[in-house]
């Protein structure tokens, strides 16, 4: 590692410590000739996850975006930013998983509504309805009516199996 001050090329490792949920390493180092200490960080390097949009352009993935969008949805609902990062963060690991380079826009957004439909009602119709573009009020009665019916269904008790 060169140092950023005297740019020698020996440093010693002082400290290492796990960062960023265990995604990173942070290492505290000192330069072998100058003896300024400085922080380095370590991570793996992830290949980059290629969005394909409805206009066939493509991006590398953002979760950041992904997080605006809920965080936008679930403007003045009772839904703590930790809940949300929670969303994001398992979007992008299923993501990641599926072992494909580029995924459809429409497929990350599918993922968006699933989990928020889970986390506030409220949130997913709003977030749907910017979504899914609803033409008109009909389209989006259709929408909440089977909402309604998913969550009558998840409430109906269960009949003992023989």
């Amino acid at each position: 590692m060169r140092c950023p001050f005297c740019e020698y090329n020996g440093t010693r490792v002082l400290d290492s410590r796990p960062f960023n949920n265990n995604k990173s390493i942070r290492r505290r180092r000192e330069c072998e000739q100058c003896e300024r200490r400085f922080t380095t960080f370590e991570m793996v390097e992830e290949a980059p996850l290629l969005i394909v949009k409805k206009d066939g352009t493509r991006e590398e993935f953002s979760r950041e975006k992904v997080l605006r969008g809920l965080v936008r949805a679930c403007e003045k609902r009772p839904v703590p930013l930790e809940v949300l990062e929670d969303v994001v963060n398992d979007i992008e690991r299923e993501l990641r998983s599926c072992g494909q380079a580029e995924i459809p826009s429409n497929d990350i957004g599918e993922k968006v509504m699933e989990r928020l439909c889970r986390v506030d009602e409220v949130a997913y119709v709003r977030f749907a309805s910017v979504y899914r573009q609803f033409k008109d009020i009909s389209v989006f009665m259709k929408e909440l009516e089977e909402l309604l019916a998913q969550a009558r269904n998840s409430q109906a008790p269960s009949l003992p199996k023989e």
